[in-house]
């Protein structure tokens, strides 16, 4: 009951929060047009938020799951942030909540130019989905210590982002399969305030489950996203779309709403 209670309150809170920012006016021309994606679906990028930008964010999963989470950025390099969920929430039966608050760190180390990409290195320890007591892990493991690469290309009415990094899952004592892995993605982002992103986790470290989880084929998810104004991003989110978990039949649905300001 004592972790059901902390969900309720940081989740509540965090809603009160975006409802009362959405509210706000705010004279600043900086705005979600101006900042580069953070994250793909679950794979980071080398962005971080600028000095003195937090946002905050409500993820909605399968089986009545939300995820809460916000990040601020300390200097134009360097960004932290904290999340905390539960599964069930929509729903008629009592929560399953995640065993701990998570956190995540991220710092840009080289910004991108004409010759070379953007790097980033970074701790990550929110995964998606149920949380498997069994076996110490989510459903989708999170991306633990990793570095990612990025690259942009801009056009007429579009721009295209590249994405490439290796991460470390801390999330190995239950099912013993601790090996470091890849994950590649791009983002675009068109005319009319419309975006697609697409990534891939090749899961190395998923794919030695006898019981619910990897069969080898790794995760590609995808997500449409639109921002439905200068500070509020909606997406709809789309995962395991080559079916690599044994215990579903189809891909899953979600939601994710993102929400910047500035201090």
């Amino acid at each position: 009951m004592r972790r059901l209670l902390w969900a309720g309150i940081i989740i509540v809170g965090l809603m009160i929060l975006m409802t009362n920012m959405v509210q706000a006016q705010t004279e600043s021309t900086r705005s979600l047009y101006d900042i580069p994606p953070r994250n793909l679906v679950d794979a980071p990028t080398s962005m971080t938020l600028p000095r003195g930008c937090f946002d905050v964010i409500l993820r909605v999963y399968p089986n009545g799951g939300i995820l809460g989470s916000t990040s601020i950025g300390l200097t134009n390099r360097f960004m932290v942030g904290v999340s905390y969920g539960a599964e069930g929430i929509i729903a008629d039966a009592e929560p399953n909540c995640n065993p701990s608050m998570e956190f995540n760190a991220k710092l840009r180390l080289i910004d991108e130019s004409i010759y070379l990409p953007a790097l980033a290195i970074g701790f990550n320890s929110q995964g998606y989905g149920s949380y498997d007591d069994a076996q110490q892990r989510y459903t989708y493991k999170s991306k633990g210590f990793y570095a990612v690469f990025s690259r942009s290309l801009f056009f007429y009415n579009a721009s295209v982002g590249g994405h490439a990094g290796v991460n470390y899952s801390m999330e190995y004592d239950g099912d013993d399969d601790d090996d470091p892995t890849l994950f590649f993605g791009i983002d675009t982002q068109f005319k009319y305030n419309v975006g697609f992103v697409l990534e891939y986790d090749v899961a190395l470290n998923d794919d030695k489950s006898s019981q619910h989880y990897g069969r080898g084929r790794g995760y590609l998810n995808a997500g449409l996203r639109w921002l439905f104004s200068e500070n509020l991003e909606i997406e709809a989110i789309f995962k395991n779309l080559l079916n690599n978990r044994r215990d579903v039949n189809s891909f899953g649905r979600g939601l994710r709403l993102t929400y910047i300001e500035f201090f």
